[in-house]
């Protein structure tokens, strides 16, 4: 397991340094030359972000599904398995859905990744402090739970490393990100249209 966290240490005290990175360019960065990697976004900013980064069939946005967003992922990857997964999702939405940590850890797809983007606010609901704001480590959680690599990240040069992993292993990210809201960016929202585009773009003809 990969530790790393967002703290500077002052007089031998822990304080949590601010968050630098920005949403949107996290989520560009993250989503650069996908090429078929299959993206599934969780509520809100995730799904606003991942269709700025470029709207595309292998993209499953998941709308108003309040803490699924990890679970839609590990069934994704349980029947993709040839193929690369990753979840994009929110510390509210991690936070609603811990459970889900421990079923992913144990069933251990190979092909799944989930990057949580923490600004510590619930931003869908009026920027209420999340419980990342008052000491919850999900990325602490998640390797509590049994995934093998889990890493925090809060800084340019280690998400350029995070792209890269990615695309390559299995792997429990949490992204300190500032909490700040960009212009809204509003991808595909009819359920049934997107559950069709990604079946198609999947290959699965409809019975």
């Amino acid at each position: 397991m990969e530790e790393s966290g967002p703290f500077q240490t002052n007089g031998g005290s822990k304080e949590m340094a601010e968050p630098m990175l920005e949403r949107r360019a996290v989520v560009a960065a993250l989503l650069r030359d996908p090429g078929d990697m299959l993206v599934v976004s969780g509520l809100g900013s995730t799904t606003y972000d991942a269709g700025a980064a470029g709207d595309r069939a292998f993209n499953f946005y998941l709308w108003g599904a309040m803490g699924a967003a990890a679970m839609i992922g590990l069934g994704i990857a349980l029947a993709q398995r040839s193929r690369r997964v990753l979840v994009l999702t929110g510390d509210g939405e991690a936070l609603m859905g811990l459970g889900s940590l421990a079923t992913i850890a144990a069933a251990s797809p190979p092909n799944l990744a989930v990057a949580v983007l923490d600004n510590g606010r619930y931003g869908e609901t009026g920027a209420q402090p999340s419980h990342t704001s008052l000491g919850t480590d999900l990325a602490a959680a998640a390797a509590a739970c049994g995934w093998r690599a889990t890493t925090t990240v809060t800084t340019e040069g280690e998400l350029e490393l995070l792209r890269a992993r990615l695309r390559s292993e299995p792997l429990f990210a949490v992204i300190k990100i500032a909490a700040t809201e960009p212009e809204r960016f509003l991808p595909p929202r009819d359920g049934a249209f997107l559950q069709q585009r990604f079946r198609a773009a999947l290959g699965i003809v409809a019975g």
